[in-house]
């Protein structure tokens, strides 16, 4: 845990899970710097606000503390909108930490619909540029000339890309100076601009040699990794996964668009596949993949949340798991960490956990570490699959 001087007071924040071990704090240098704006400035936050893309939460609670502290009436909302089901919890663990009422501010998924007024606008920038772009598509109708719009990011994530979204959508734009390697956006709203529907979700052809689903239409919503194209680590998964026939639970862990899942549907139609992720968009595209590639009879069930936490222990026969080594710009292992710890929970005996990765980054370590054993399946010289099973 760590805290986060503000107007308000001292803010005590973690990211969600929380964990001893992580030192990577729940804010950073571009939300200081816009709250800092923001009291600075003098910008009203009693009216309707809306946050978009807040992390963990950080820029809701402070927000949040300080219409506690002006006494704000009810009436005027404050709303974060965000696509990561572990954001929402941190924003919620937060919120009560610092003793602030759940009921101070709305938390709305990607696929809930945007609030109808925005008198306060905040964007923390995304990593996915589709993202960002669908989302001020959603909340454009929601905008009105005296909006006060307010992006920030770190300067590596602000590009004229970015830049350029922010001016076609919502209006005029430009940035500010850098300070600490951050930087934030100002935008005035023109209502010239008519609001027009956001051009996602998209959907894309499998090429060949991909096993059972070459040639199969893919479903992708705004945000998903690799949402114009299929990744390359599961293009060398998908004609390796395991042959297997009869009843199973199977599971897709870290679905994305829901490919791998898709796929292991096709190849044994007595499976029951659950697709789970922590971003609503992507649990989002991994049922509109699968409806469009299965029969009526197909069993599925889709999950947003943390990891397999949720699914009953011993309760599946096989794990299918293309792992994130990135947590927003930072590289780590704790993600994988987790989803290997509880794949290895919910299997029952016998059960097997498959997953394909980087070479470098020494997944066997770990999996012979947590399951006492770990196989190499194929590989070659960027990917491997590996095979670790209950026992």
């Amino acid at each position: 845990m760590n805290h986060l001087p503000t107007s308000s007071g001292t803010l005590a924040l973690t990211r969600f899970p929380e964990d001893p071990r992580d030192q990577l704090r729940a804010w950073d240098a571009a939300d200081e710097y816009l709250l800092q704006h923001l009291d600075t400035s003098g910008t009203p936050v009693t009216g309707d606000v809306v946050v978009l893309g807040d992390r963990w939460g950080a820029l809701t609670t402070a927000l949040a503390a300080s219409r506690e502290r002006e006494g704000v009436p009810e009436g005027p909302e404050l709303v974060q909108i965000t696509d990561s089901f572990l954001a929402q919890e941190a924003t919620w663990t937060n919120l009560v930490r610092n003793a602030i009422p759940r009921g101070a501010a709305q938390l709305l998924s990607t696929r809930d619909a945007p609030p109808e007024r925005a008198d306060v606008l905040i964007v923390r920038v995304p990593k996915s540029l589709a993202l960002l772009e669908d989302q001020l598509h959603r909340i454009a109708p929601a905008v009105h000339a005296g909006t006060v719009v307010v992006g920030t990011g770190m300067v590596k994530e602000i590009h004229t890309s970015t830049l350029n979204l922010f001016e076609r959508i919502l209006g005029p734009t430009r940035t500010s100076l850098a300070v600490k390697k951050a930087r934030l956006i100002f935008c005035t709203p023109d209502r010239a601009i008519a609001p027009t529907p956001s051009p996602w979700p998209r959907s894309y052809e499998l090429p060949d040699g991909v096993g059972i689903v070459s040639g199969r239409t893919v479903v992708n919503h705004a945000g998903i990794f690799c949402a114009e194209r299929l990744d390359i680590g599961t293009r060398f998964f998908l004609p390796h996964l395991p042959q297997r026939r009869g009843p199973a639970r199977v599971v897709d862990l870290g679905c994305g668009n829901g490919v791998v899942g898709t796929a292991a549907a096709l190849a044994n139609p007595e499976a029951e596949v659950v697709f789970t992720d922590e971003s609503f968009q992507a649990v989002a595209s991994a049922e509109a993949t699968f409806r469009k590639n299965t029969g009526p009879d197909a069993k599925a069930e889709f999950r947003v949340g943390d990891a397999l936490a949720g699914v009953a222990p011993g309760s599946v026969d096989l794990v299918l798991n293309n792992p994130p080594f990135h947590t927003h710009q930072a590289t780590s292992d704790r993600t994988s960490r987790r989803m290997f710890t509880g794949a290895r929970e919910a299997l029952r005996q016998g059960g097997e956990l498959w997953v394909v990765g980087n070479r470098h980054l020494g997944y066997h370590v770990m999996l012979r570490r947590i399951f006492g054993n770990a196989q190499v399946v194929t590989s070659d010289p960027k990917f491997v699959i590996l095979r670790a099973v209950k026992r």
